[in-house]
Protein backbone atom coordinates (compact mmCIF):
# COMPACT_ATOMS: atom_id res chain seq x y z
CA UNK A 1 0.00 0.00 0.00
CA UNK A 2 2.99 2.76 -0.54
CA UNK A 3 5.01 4.14 2.20
CA UNK A 4 7.81 2.17 0.79
CA UNK A 5 10.77 0.81 2.83
CA UNK A 6 13.67 -1.34 2.59
CA UNK A 7 11.06 -4.45 4.00
CA UNK A 8 8.73 -4.17 0.63
CA UNK A 9 12.26 -3.61 -1.35
CA UNK A 10 13.63 -6.96 0.23
CA UNK A 11 10.51 -8.76 -1.63
CA UNK A 12 11.47 -7.48 -5.17
CA UNK A 13 14.94 -8.56 -4.77
CA UNK A 14 13.65 -11.79 -3.49
CA UNK A 15 11.55 -12.14 -6.43
CA UNK A 16 14.44 -11.31 -8.79
CA UNK A 17 16.27 -14.38 -7.94
CA UNK A 18 13.52 -16.50 -9.15
CA UNK A 19 11.66 -14.76 -11.56
CA UNK A 20 12.38 -13.50 -14.91
CA UNK A 21 10.46 -10.35 -14.45
CA UNK A 22 9.16 -8.62 -10.79
CA UNK A 23 6.25 -6.03 -11.29
CA UNK A 24 4.78 -4.31 -8.02
CA UNK A 25 1.48 -3.00 -7.24
CA UNK A 26 1.07 0.22 -5.24
CA UNK A 27 -3.14 1.07 -3.77
CA UNK A 28 -4.02 2.14 -0.42
CA UNK A 29 -6.81 -0.07 -0.76
CA UNK A 30 -10.17 1.82 0.79
CA UNK A 31 -11.65 -1.45 1.12
CA UNK A 32 -9.49 -2.97 4.08
CA UNK A 33 -9.75 0.04 6.29
CA UNK A 34 -12.72 0.22 9.34
CA UNK A 35 -11.86 3.21 10.48
CA UNK A 36 -11.98 6.59 7.62
CA UNK A 37 -9.59 8.44 10.05
CA UNK A 38 -6.73 5.59 9.68
CA UNK A 39 -7.50 5.71 5.70
CA UNK A 40 -7.35 9.24 5.75
CA UNK A 41 -3.93 9.12 7.78
CA UNK A 42 -2.06 6.66 5.76
CA UNK A 43 0.98 7.36 4.48
CA UNK A 44 0.95 7.94 0.25
CA UNK A 45 4.24 9.28 -0.39
CA UNK A 46 3.89 8.37 -4.40
CA UNK A 47 6.98 10.07 -5.60
CA UNK A 48 9.77 8.51 -3.25
CA UNK A 49 7.72 5.45 -3.68
CA UNK A 50 8.41 5.62 -7.39
CA UNK A 51 11.84 6.20 -7.16
CA UNK A 52 12.63 3.39 -4.58
CA UNK A 53 10.56 0.65 -6.78
CA UNK A 54 12.75 1.45 -9.67
CA UNK A 55 15.93 1.94 -7.91
CA UNK A 56 15.17 -1.90 -6.33
CA UNK A 57 14.69 -3.02 -10.02
CA UNK A 58 11.18 -3.50 -10.11
CA UNK A 59 10.04 -4.02 -13.87
CA UNK A 60 6.18 -2.89 -13.78
CA UNK A 61 4.48 -0.88 -11.46
CA UNK A 62 0.76 -0.90 -11.13
CA UNK A 63 -0.37 2.46 -9.61
CA UNK A 64 -4.42 2.36 -10.26
CA UNK A 65 -6.58 5.10 -8.88
CA UNK A 66 -10.00 3.84 -6.47
CA UNK A 67 -12.43 3.44 -9.07
CA UNK A 68 -10.22 2.01 -11.57
CA UNK A 69 -10.01 -0.84 -9.19
CA UNK A 70 -13.20 0.23 -7.51
CA UNK A 71 -15.93 1.45 -10.75
CA UNK A 72 -18.42 2.14 -8.55
CA UNK A 73 -16.46 3.53 -5.35
CA UNK A 74 -18.10 4.08 -2.63
CA UNK A 75 -20.61 2.33 -3.63
CA UNK A 76 -19.01 -0.96 -2.51
CA UNK A 77 -18.69 -4.03 -4.73
CA UNK A 78 -21.33 -6.33 -5.77
CA UNK A 79 -19.10 -9.38 -5.21
CA UNK A 80 -16.11 -9.26 -2.68
CA UNK A 81 -14.13 -11.98 -1.24
CA UNK A 82 -14.13 -13.66 2.28
CA UNK A 83 -12.10 -15.76 3.70
CA UNK A 84 -12.87 -17.84 7.07
CA UNK A 85 -10.37 -19.97 9.51
CA UNK A 86 -6.92 -17.58 9.67
CA UNK A 87 -8.82 -14.68 8.96
CA UNK A 88 -11.13 -14.97 11.73
CA UNK A 89 -9.09 -14.17 14.79
CA UNK A 90 -6.23 -11.48 16.18
CA UNK A 91 -6.76 -8.77 13.30
CA UNK A 92 -9.36 -10.07 11.99
CA UNK A 93 -11.49 -10.09 15.27
CA UNK A 94 -10.21 -6.77 15.88
CA UNK A 95 -10.64 -5.52 12.48
CA UNK A 96 -13.90 -6.53 11.28
CA UNK A 97 -14.10 -6.16 7.42
CA UNK A 98 -10.46 -6.28 6.81
CA UNK A 99 -9.47 -9.33 5.38
CA UNK A 100 -12.38 -9.32 3.41
CA UNK A 101 -10.89 -6.13 1.55
CA UNK A 102 -7.75 -7.52 1.42
CA UNK A 103 -8.83 -10.63 -0.01
CA UNK A 104 -10.82 -9.10 -2.83
CA UNK A 105 -8.65 -6.66 -3.81
CA UNK A 106 -5.81 -9.55 -4.07
CA UNK A 107 -8.22 -11.67 -6.14
CA UNK A 108 -8.59 -8.48 -8.34
CA UNK A 109 -4.66 -8.10 -8.44
CA UNK A 110 -4.15 -12.02 -8.85
CA UNK A 111 -7.14 -11.67 -11.87
CA UNK A 112 -5.16 -8.93 -13.92
CA UNK A 113 -1.91 -10.75 -13.25
CA UNK A 114 -2.65 -14.12 -14.52
CA UNK A 115 0.12 -17.51 -12.97
CA UNK A 116 2.78 -16.20 -11.15
CA UNK A 117 4.58 -16.34 -8.27
CA UNK A 118 3.67 -13.37 -5.24
CA UNK A 119 5.73 -12.64 -2.72
CA UNK A 120 4.42 -11.32 0.73
CA UNK A 121 6.38 -9.79 3.72
CA UNK A 122 5.83 -12.28 6.92
CA UNK A 123 5.31 -8.99 8.92
CA UNK A 124 1.74 -8.84 8.00
CA UNK A 125 1.61 -12.90 8.93
CA UNK A 126 -1.89 -13.51 9.26
CA UNK A 127 -2.74 -11.58 5.82
CA UNK A 128 -0.04 -14.24 4.31
CA UNK A 129 -2.07 -16.93 5.84
CA UNK A 130 -5.06 -16.19 4.33
CA UNK A 131 -4.26 -15.17 0.85
CA UNK A 132 -2.17 -18.68 1.43
CA UNK A 133 -5.57 -20.00 2.30
CA UNK A 134 -7.23 -18.29 -0.32
CA UNK A 135 -5.29 -19.15 -2.95
CA UNK A 136 -5.33 -22.90 -2.28
CA UNK A 137 -9.48 -22.87 -2.07
CA UNK A 138 -9.96 -21.21 -5.09
CA UNK A 139 -7.11 -23.33 -7.19
CA UNK A 140 -5.76 -19.84 -8.42
CA UNK A 141 -2.76 -20.40 -10.48
CA UNK A 142 -0.77 -18.45 -8.15
CA UNK A 143 2.35 -19.57 -5.80
CA UNK A 144 2.36 -17.51 -2.46
CA UNK A 145 5.80 -17.16 -0.90
CA UNK A 146 6.48 -15.28 2.37
CA UNK A 147 9.47 -13.47 2.95
CA UNK A 148 11.04 -12.79 6.29
CA UNK A 149 10.12 -9.75 8.80
CA UNK A 150 13.34 -7.02 8.13
CA UNK A 151 13.86 -4.72 10.89
CA UNK A 152 15.61 -1.74 12.00
CA UNK A 153 18.98 -2.47 14.24
CA UNK A 154 17.36 -2.20 17.89
CA UNK A 155 14.25 -4.88 16.41
CA UNK A 156 11.72 -2.84 15.35
CA UNK A 157 9.61 -4.18 12.19
CA UNK A 158 9.67 -1.88 9.67
CA UNK A 159 6.18 -0.64 8.70
CA UNK A 160 4.74 2.35 6.95
CA UNK A 161 3.13 2.85 10.23
CA UNK A 162 5.90 3.72 12.11
CA UNK A 163 6.70 6.94 10.48
CA UNK A 164 3.66 8.28 12.57
CA UNK A 165 5.44 7.73 15.95
CA UNK A 166 6.75 10.23 17.99
CA UNK A 167 10.57 9.74 19.23
CA UNK A 168 9.28 8.68 22.52
CA UNK A 169 6.82 6.06 20.76
CA UNK A 170 9.81 4.81 18.39
CA UNK A 171 11.33 3.96 21.83
CA UNK A 172 7.94 2.54 23.40
CA UNK A 173 7.54 0.10 20.08
CA UNK A 174 10.75 -1.71 20.80
CA UNK A 175 8.77 -3.34 23.55
CA UNK A 176 6.97 -5.58 20.66
CA UNK A 177 9.90 -7.12 19.29
CA UNK A 178 11.65 -7.77 23.09
CA UNK A 179 7.85 -9.40 23.52
CA UNK A 180 8.72 -11.66 21.04
CA UNK A 181 12.15 -12.82 22.01
CA UNK A 182 11.08 -13.57 25.11
CA UNK A 183 8.09 -15.29 23.80
CA UNK A 184 10.34 -17.53 21.33
CA UNK A 185 12.94 -18.44 24.31
CA UNK A 186 9.81 -19.76 26.38
CA UNK A 187 8.59 -21.69 23.66
CA UNK A 188 11.68 -23.22 22.94
CA UNK A 189 12.58 -23.88 25.71
CA UNK A 190 9.44 -26.33 26.42
CA UNK A 191 7.59 -23.93 28.67
CA UNK A 192 4.10 -23.88 28.13
CA UNK A 193 2.79 -21.67 25.49
CA UNK A 194 0.33 -20.06 28.07
CA UNK A 195 3.00 -19.03 30.04
CA UNK A 196 4.94 -18.03 26.68
CA UNK A 197 1.85 -15.35 26.31
CA UNK A 198 1.60 -14.37 29.66
CA UNK A 199 5.05 -13.35 29.23
CA UNK A 200 5.01 -11.64 26.50
CA UNK A 201 1.77 -9.37 27.45
CA UNK A 202 3.73 -8.74 30.58
CA UNK A 203 6.69 -7.60 28.73
CA UNK A 204 4.42 -5.08 27.07
CA UNK A 205 2.32 -4.02 29.93
CA UNK A 206 5.72 -2.97 31.44
CA UNK A 207 6.19 -0.38 28.82
CA UNK A 208 3.55 2.93 29.85
CA UNK A 209 3.28 4.02 25.89
CA UNK A 210 1.67 0.80 24.30
CA UNK A 211 -1.37 -0.94 24.76
CA UNK A 212 -1.53 -4.56 24.34
CA UNK A 213 -4.45 -6.07 21.98
CA UNK A 214 -3.37 -9.61 21.86
CA UNK A 215 0.10 -11.85 22.22
CA UNK A 216 -0.61 -15.43 21.63
CA UNK A 217 1.28 -18.96 20.35
CA UNK A 218 -0.53 -20.39 17.14
CA UNK A 219 -0.59 -22.84 14.90
CA UNK A 220 1.58 -21.42 11.98
CA UNK A 221 -1.39 -22.41 9.17
CA UNK A 222 -4.60 -22.18 10.48
CA UNK A 223 -3.84 -19.20 13.20
CA UNK A 224 -5.72 -21.45 15.79
CA UNK A 225 -4.60 -22.97 18.90
CA UNK A 226 -2.16 -25.83 18.06
CA UNK A 227 -2.97 -29.02 17.74
CA UNK A 228 -0.18 -30.70 19.64
CA UNK A 229 2.48 -29.24 21.38
CA UNK A 230 5.59 -32.04 21.14
CA UNK A 231 9.05 -31.12 21.12
CA UNK A 232 9.56 -29.57 17.20
CA UNK A 233 6.31 -28.44 16.68
CA UNK A 234 6.25 -25.43 14.68
CA UNK A 235 4.44 -22.19 15.99
CA UNK A 236 3.93 -18.65 15.57
CA UNK A 237 3.85 -16.22 18.36
CA UNK A 238 2.13 -13.24 17.22
CA UNK A 239 1.68 -9.87 18.82
CA UNK A 240 -0.50 -6.27 18.23
CA UNK A 241 -0.49 -3.29 20.66
CA UNK A 242 -1.26 0.17 20.16
CA UNK A 243 1.61 3.11 20.61
CA UNK A 244 0.90 6.60 19.62
CA UNK A 245 -2.19 5.71 18.45
CA UNK A 246 -0.52 3.86 15.66
CA UNK A 247 -1.61 -0.17 16.05
CA UNK A 248 1.38 -2.35 15.31
CA UNK A 249 1.60 -5.70 14.84
CA UNK A 250 4.44 -8.18 14.59
CA UNK A 251 5.37 -12.05 14.68
CA UNK A 252 8.24 -14.50 15.45
CA UNK A 253 8.37 -18.54 14.48
CA UNK A 254 9.57 -20.27 17.23
CA UNK A 255 9.59 -24.58 17.18
CA UNK A 256 8.57 -25.91 20.92
CA UNK A 257 11.52 -27.43 22.92
CA UNK A 258 14.67 -27.01 20.59
CA UNK A 259 16.47 -23.96 22.15
CA UNK A 260 18.49 -21.85 19.30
Amino acid sequence: MGALHEGHTSLVAEAHRSCEAVGMSIFVNPLQFGDPADLERYPRPLAADLERAAGAGCDLLFVPTVTEMYPDFPTMPATTVSVLGPALGFEGADRPGHFDGVATVVTLLFELTGPCRAFFGEKDFQQVAVVAKMVADLAMPIEVVGCPTIRESDGLALSSRNVRLSPAGRLAARCLSRALARGVALAEAGTPLAEAEAAMAAEVAAEPGATLFYAACVDPILLSAPRQVDVGTQVRLLIAAEVDGVRLIDNAPATIGTPR
